[in-house]
């Protein structure tokens, strides 16, 4: 792949995941009737907004992420007050749009002191318009305008908190399962492309060759079957063919393969890789592969959902136990970084890595940790054994925290990654 080709599939690579993510939240919840007020892709300021229907979607700078905004599960940031002048429009007897400012400038509308109003449950409002109260029914999706934003009303049947327990389960776990189906089906399509290894081979193949290294420049092509590197017959030893590259960097050598039935000699200078301190030439090898069936793509897709799913926790559990160090933990340029290296590798590497990422976000959302989806679900799990929500203040204290120390947590990851990129 060429340069624009690999940014332009490891920005693919995170939208595809954090979209199925968040879509997962944003379905079932539209399922239950709640209002979803944004759905986002990123955090910080808004580079690009679009509202369709009641949900504003929108692509915002930071590529952390993404949320589901919900009505009722944060402070409503318009507010109308006893005492307040508003101005409103009425449509077929129900109020549509409630102005709070820059009233003199709007026409065809009533003007008045605000004396009652229940926009949750009872939805009116009622004003005093001149000497005279005057009540109003108020449309479910009425509109509160103010300093150029629309805000829909959110009816206590479209919040969040109005939902039975397993409705609003449902639409918090729908965004790491969601993840999971994901990478199911980029593991499955994996499987399809490389095929599974035909018995009792013979040889190694060159599966992959990554632009721009070594391989590349010396002339090594996918499908060629490697005879010899370094003088030394490899034969089916993948282990010894890595080993001999390894500890030749910086140095020449010779690898003989057969390509179209003829032998070529490829001499090739193995890069020196600063991670693993070991020569490396870019090429992914293996053995001769045939088509899978449908029953081998079916198991292989499950044994590698196990396998990673295993190798996620064990990674979970050296955090547990402090066996890491920082520059073990890689934060949103890590990752990219990684994600680009994988894309130059093809398009078949690149299915395998994202079906990783899909597994890995998805286990992690579903950890208990504060404002991650796996601690909102503890909160419904006590709310259903004891039969009441836990005070709606306290919980949002703990999310708060959370997702304050996990945005510490990204800010030094991603210092740290920076910073190990300048020093190259």
């Amino acid at each position: 792949m060429g340069t624009l080709q690999v940014i332009f599939m490891t920005v693919l690579v995170f939208f595809v995941i954090v979209t199925i993510h968040e879509w997962g939240h944003y379905f079932f919840a539209k399922r239950a009737g709640i209002l979803v007020r944004e759905f986002a892709i990123g955090f910080g300021p808004k580079l690009f907004s679009v509202k369709r229907g009641e949900t504003r979607f929108t692509l915002r700078l930071i590529p952390a992420g993404g949320f589901v905004r919900m009505a009722g599960e944060d402070p409503e940031l318009v507010e109308v007050q006893p005492g307040q002048t508003v101005a409103v429009r009425v449509k077929n007897g129900k109020v549509t749009r409630v102005y709070l400012d820059k009233l003199d400038e709007r026409s065809g509308v009533v003007r008045g002191e605000v004396e009652e109003l229940d926009l949750e449950h009872k939805l009116f409002i009622q004003l005093l318009v001149g000497d005279e109260a005057e009540r109003y029914k108020v449309h479910p999706q009425a509109l509160l305008i103010a300093k150029g934003r629309e805000t829909q009303i959110a009816p206590i049947d479209r919040q969040f908190a109005s939902k039975t327990v397993g409705q609003r389960a449902l639409a918090i776990a729908a965004g790491p399962f969601m993840n999971f189906i994901l990478a199911i089906v980029l593991f499955a399509t994996y499987i399809q492309m490389t095929g599974v290894s035909i018995e009792n081979p013979q040889y190694l193949k060159i599966n992959s060759v990554v632009d721009g290294m070594p391989a590349e420049q010396a002339g090594l092509q996918k499908g060629d079957i490697v005879d010899v590197v370094a003088g030394t017959a490899v034969g089916t030893d993948y282990d010894r063919m890595i080993q001999l590259i390894g500890q030749s960097a910086g140095k020449e050598i010779e690898i003989n393969v057969t390509r179209d039935g003829q032998p070529v000699v490829i001499k090739v200078t193995p890069k020196l890789d600063t991670e693993s301190k070991m020569g490396k030439i870019g090429v992914t090898a293996g053995y001769p592969r045939r088509a899978a069936t449908f029953t081998e793509t079916v198991s292989g897709t499950f044994t590698l959902m196990k396998d990673m799913t295993v190798s996620i926790f064990q990674s979970f559990g050296k955090l547990i136990t402090g066996d890491f160090k920082l520059d073990d933990l890689g934060g949103p340029v890590r990752t990219a970084e990684v994600t680009g290296q994988i894309a130059r590798q093809g398009i078949t590497q690149l299915t395998s890595w994202a079906a990783l990422l899909s597994l890995y976000l998805g286990i992690f959302n579903l950890l208990p940790i504060p404002a991650l989806d796996g601690s909102r679900l503890v909160f419904i799990g006590i709310e259903a054994l004891r039969g009441r929500p836990i005070d709606p203040a306290r919980e949002s204290m703990v999310h708060v925290v959370g997702f304050m120390m996990l945005m510490l947590l990204m800010l030094a990851v991603t210092y740290n990654d920076i910073l190990r990129l300048v020093k190259g």
